[in-house]
């Protein structure tokens, strides 16, 4: 796996220290620990699902998130490329998910601005329909 890392004179840049922020948070969205992911946040944050509405405010956004986890067996999610530039990390991930007897394997990209150490906006860019059909009810074959 690549891995896109400034250093300066043996320090760590802010990138690379959001970049590891970045790993972690998608770690508690793997713990499915609602608490861990609200702790990552700045305060006001933004969270847009492409293509739906944002969710802006922490109320939203931990709503947005307690209603994604609230369903969720187990998610897994693959990072595999991550890069940044001043204040914002994109990472391309495979989110592998379970709901009930449901599964998908998501493709998306997560564009994840920060405010110093705390995610001020993210959003994430996938296709729907491919949740969508996995996901619902009817729509697709039961997970493997």
């Amino acid at each position: 796996m690549m891995r896109r890392t400034r250093k300066t004179k043996g320090r760590r840049t802010m990138s690379s220290d959001q970049e590891q922020i970045v790993r972690d948070f998608c770690a508690a969205f793997e713990r499915l620990d609602v608490e861990a992911v609200m702790s990552f946040f700045a305060e006001d944050p933004t969270y847009h699902n492409m293509p739906g509405p944002p969710a802006r405010g922490t109320a939203a956004v931990r709503a947005t998130v307690e209603r994604f986890l609230g369903g969720w067996d187990r998610t897994e999610w693959r990072i595999l490329h991550l890069a940044s530039a001043s204040d914002v990390v994109f990472a391309e991930r495979l989110d592998v998910t379970d709901a009930g007897d449901r599964h998908v394997e998501l493709p998306c990209v997560g564009v994840f601005e920060f405010d110093g150490t705390r995610i001020k906006t993210w959003r994430d860019y996938f296709d729907l329909a491919t949740y969508t059909r996995a996901m619902l009810p009817g729509e697709a074959a039961p997970r493997p």
